[in-house]
């Protein structure tokens, strides 16, 4: 599978432990295609559908549905754990979603 940043797609996330987002959820790709090409990890911001507003969820529609980014789960995982693509982000959603990442972590 291709995988490229702001990518979507559906991941086995268990194990957890504790408050960690669990199930087969939705994923945002957060790293970059260098990363995504060449190691066997990727870096993924879960997506959920019941969220409060958080400065660090980003409200996004995919699949007719609306959803969250949830950036303060951001995790990486190996790439056996996803199970199929879903789609992507518009462009508006990747605008966010990277002003999100930098305000969280880079400010």
């Amino acid at each position: 599978m291709d995988l490229k940043q702001y990518q979507i797609v559906l991941v086995n996330l268990d194990p957890t432990i504790g408050s960690e987002i669990k199930k087969v959820r939705p994923c945002v790709i957060i790293s970059p295609n260098e990363i995504n090409k060449y190691l066997r990890t990727i870096i993924v911001a879960p997506m959920t559908t019941t969220s409060r507003k958080y400065p660090t969820r980003i409200e996004v529609k995919h699949d007719g549905k609306i959803g969250w980014i949830v950036v303060d789960q951001i995790r990486t995982i190996d790439k056996r754990r996803i199970i199929k693509s879903l789609g992507k982000l518009s462009k508006p959603e990747i605008k966010q979603l990277k002003s999100i990442i930098k305000e969280t972590f880079v400010d």
